[in-house]
């Protein structure tokens, strides 16, 4: 069965939104591992929108799982990751501006700087996977930079609005998750799956993880955060 990480950093947009300590993330965190999920997802952006230099510190010393830290590939991210030491880095494009995360990395046109920031954490010790999207040159770039992982960007397939354009965007994923396989990189997805969707993509053997946030957050809303886990990982056997 393929293993589910839970992304909670929509507890922390909520918790911002009002400025003060509720809802917890950490809370958020152990409810999460104890209802079966595989591992956590925290992506410390820039701005700090949600997660928060703290709560990451404080998710090391509880997370018994994985712990999965998205960031962008820069050195300050990198020096944090190195002190923080989570189980696995995704590198990530960011914008400000962006609600979320807009896209794959562009493992081909930034080689040179993503290459710099996967020695660094393969120094310290850390396994990197890379965010990008189902392309063939994106996995060959990402093999070539010695990534361990990549995380296959499931954005399209997850809006297409068309069978045939879901069809062509299903293809594409097991393409691009079959070319990782054999270049011997684990082959994560990720990005706008959910409870409708994802069943499909459990078809792709190669995929070994997927790491799903906002809808298994809002479903928490409707039928609290045990239950919402759960069933998604009914989804994933």
């Amino acid at each position: 069965m393929a293993r589910l990480g839970v992304n909670i950093d929509h507890v922390a947009t909520l918790r911002q939104a009002r400025g003060g300590t509720d809802p917890d993330p950490l809370a958020a965190a152990i409810l999460v591992e104890l209802a079966g999920a595989d591992g956590l997802v925290v992506h410390l952006r820039e701005d700090r929108r949600h997660i928060q230099d703290k709560d990451l510190q404080l998710l090391r010393e509880i997370v018994r799982t994985k712990l999965d830290l998205e960031m962008a590939a820069d050195e300050a991210m990198a020096k944090i990751a190195l002190t923080v030491k989570p189980d696995l880095v995704t590198l990530v494009p960011e914008k400000r501006q962006e609600l979320t995360t807009e896209g794959g990395l562009d493992a081909v046109g930034h080689k040179d700087r993503v290459q710099t920031i996967v020695a660094m954490l393969h120094d310290g010790g850390i396994p990197v996977s890379l965010f990008v999207e189902p392309d063939l040159n994106q996995i060959k770039a990402a093999h070539k930079i010695s990534a361990d992982f990549i995380e296959l960007h499931t954005g399209r397939y997850a809006n297409a609005t068309r069978s045939k354009e879901a069809d062509a965007e299903f293809e594409a994923i097991t393409q691009a998750a079959k070319l990782a396989y054999k270049l011997g990189m684990g082959v994560n997805a990720g990005h706008g799956l959910n409870y409708r969707n994802v069943k499909r993509l459990t078809h792709i053997p190669e995929i070994v993880e997927y790491n799903i946030g906002h809808s298994i957050i809002a479903r928490a809303v409707l039928v609290g955060l045990d239950q919402a886990v759960k069933e998604m990982k009914a989804l994933l056997s």
